[in-house]
């Protein structure tokens, strides 16, 4: 029986673990999928699920609140614009938790923890394009 147990320590001191939890949900805002071990994964979902509701409220309170959560102005526009109006008729349960496996390392539970509607572009946030190089040499002989 679990009485009296609040959350999940992690193993962490309660700084490193606000700051682990935070990073977390902006990268799962901004990538939309991120992939990380069970027991974090399950830490970070109610939290995630909290800053959606919040978000779906179009009040300056609680764009106060999420961008003080999120530290991120951009991301907390993202839960605003994007995010509620993708949930909007959806009242709970808007990230799922797949199981993926164990770490090579250390045999660590894994898990992909995901928005449920996700866009699939969202994870190529930070890739650059690929530049023909053929096309740069051609525009480098011509401009000398």
């Amino acid at each position: 029986m679990r009485h009296k147990f609040g959350y999940k320590k992690l193993n962490r001191t309660s700084e490193h673990r606000k700051a682990l939890i935070k990073n977390m949900l902006n990268s799962l805002i901004k990538y939309e999928q991120i992939t990380t071990t069970l027991p974090k994964a399950k830490v970070l979902r109610p939290q995630a699920e909290k800053i959606i509701t919040l978000g779906k409220k179009d009040t300056l309170q609680n764009t106060k609140i999420l961008i003080s959560k999120l530290q991120n102005t951009v991301n907390a526009t993202k839960v605003k614009k994007t995010l509620s109006k993708r949930y909007t008729n959806r009242k709970g349960g808007y990230t799922r938790i797949i199981k993926s496996g164990f770490r090579y390392g250390d045999n660590a539970p894994m898990a992909v923890i995901e928005f449920v509607d996700r866009d699939i572009e969202a994870k190529k946030v930070d890739k650059k394009k690929k530049v023909d190089k053929s096309k740069t040499e051609e525009n480098k002989k011509v401009s000398p």
